[in-house]
């Protein structure tokens, strides 16, 4: 069951509190106060909040914390979370060649288990907004979409659920073997069912939908065109994978005759309702391409340094104008299943780039709050810390021994351990307290995700 919104005239008080807002001026307040107001932030400032507040049901004195926007988690794949720690030292081709024909026999129990797995650490690790690409139908697997969405809402994570899918299989000079696949048709016609009955975009939604083939070496020209061509016409978005690693570039130069970027131009897959994950092998054309058109990306860097494909130029697609959020990827290759771990790493890789400037701690916290909600078209709802917006919080404790030597406190989320969380609110709802999840018990999920795990592995291939 969806967890339920608080009552609208329901106000929550949290004091004392060092504030990172996020707000295009970067504001932050070091002893502030933020106000919730049902599902909503009424109010954040300097100081103590105002005496006059009715209805407050819980006042939190924020001693020793920061307050951030939630994080935003802009690429995942919910279902590996019970396929982790296999193919550990291949590089992304070989590692999907060895796993694949385990995916291809996934179905929607299974799947609900990997997906509140996923969403479990997510939410333990300060993340409020994620998107899933689910991109393996099964043809006997049950409703594996329907089954990712029902689990992350028992869990109340706002989400972004993105049909994904396969076409090109090793028979057409694809990766996928030819049973994981679907045809052109099917695929058309389910992803605009899953538009039909689960995306909502309306202010607040819980749930969105996006359109999401999964990789030029798994879909065929014909299927990005036209699902291009579907999304635009159902006003939803489109996802997909590009410039991952020097052997995809190499495919699509062998196949299309053109490197990834100018393949995606070439099918109208570039504009500002469109982001694609890793964009690890892009040079200035590229960038200035996804520059000019809006294109988003998601930044993958444990993912990234798992599978060996590189190190993104991130500092050079900020400076261009590129929109840039954060992504834990699929477990399978960051088996932590993390974001807030990826605001460190990502300030940490980046800088691999050669100066101590690549990437500072607050632009580190920015990819993974705005930058990830101007990547999923919310950045009007989510991402920051402002009066009207919606009520996703992360207060994090860093008065503890990790923590309480740096005096900076966005430093001490970026460039330290990740602290605790001291209480998570999603849509006003505090989903987790003291680092524990509030809504469904966790204990009664690790046991769920390791029998579906040694479930799948002993499935005959």
């Amino acid at each position: 069951m969806a967890v339920q919104p608080p009552p609208a005239d329901q106000r929550i008080v949290i004091e004392n509190v060092a504030i990172a807002t996020v707000d295009a001026a970067d504001t932050e307040y070091a002893r502030g106060h933020v106000v919730i107001l049902g599902n909503r932030i009424e109010s954040v400032g300097d100081g103590p909040a105002p005496n006059w507040l009715d209805n407050v049901v819980r006042r939190i004195n924020g001693e020793g914390h920061l307050i951030t926007p939630g994080l935003v988690n802009t690429h995942h794949h919910f279902y590996q979370w019970i396929t982790r720690g296999l193919a550990q030292d291949n590089i992304l081709f070989d590692w999907l060649v060895a796993l694949y024909p385990t995916w291809a026999r996934i179905d929607e129990k299974l799947v609900h288990a990997a997906s509140q797995g996923s969403a479990a650490a997510l939410l333990k690790s300060g993340c409020t907004t994620a998107s899933d690409h689910h991109y393996v139908f099964p043809k006997d697997g049950g409703d594996v979409l329907g089954a990712s969405i029902e689990a992350v809402q028992e869990l109340g994570l706002r989400f972004t659920a993105l049909r994904g899918s396969m076409d090109r299989s090793k028979k057409d000079g694809g990766l996928p073997p030819d049973h994981a696949v679907e045809e052109l048709d099917d695929i058309l016609a389910a992803s605009e069912a899953a538009v039909d009955h689960y995306h909502d975009s309306s202010f607040g939604s819980m749930l969105h939908v996006a359109i999401a083939p999964c990789s030029p070496f798994s879909v065929s020209t014909d299927l990005l065109r036209q699902s291009a061509e579907l999304a635009r016409r159902k006003g939803v978005r489109l996802h997909t994978h590009g410039s991952e690693t020097a052997e995809e570039e190499q495919f699509c130069k062998e196949l299309f005759g053109m490197g990834p970027t100018d393949y995606f131009e070439s099918v109208d897959w570039l504009g500002e309702d469109v982001w694609m994950a890793h964009c690890v092998h892009m040079n200035d054309s590229d960038i200035a391409k996804f520059a000019e058109t809006g294109t988003g990306v998601a930044h993958c860097p444990s993912s990234n340094a798992r599978l060996a494909a590189g190190i993104a130029r991130v500092p050079d697609m900020l400076e261009a104008g590129v929109p840039v959020g954060l992504g834990v990827d699929g477990t399978a290759s960051n088996e932590s299943g993390e974001l807030g771990t990826e605001l460190r790493n990502a300030l940490l890789i980046n800088r691999l780039h050669g100066y101590p400037t690549a990437l500072t701690g607050r632009q580190a916290l920015r990819l993974g709050t705005m930058g990830g909600a101007r990547v999923l078209g919310r950045q009007n709802e989510i991402g920051s810390i402002e009066a009207g917006k919606l009520a996703d919080l992360a207060l994090w404790k860093i008065d503890g021994v990790m923590h309480s030597s740096i005096a900076d406190p966005v430093a001490a989320l970026t460039f330290g351990a990740l602290p605790p969380l001291a209480v998570l609110f999603v849509n006003g709802n505090a989903v987790v307290e003291k680092g524990e999840l509030t809504t469904v018990n966790e204990d009664r999920i690790a046991r769920a995700c390791a029998r579906a795990a040694k479930e799948l592995a002993s499935r005959p291939v």
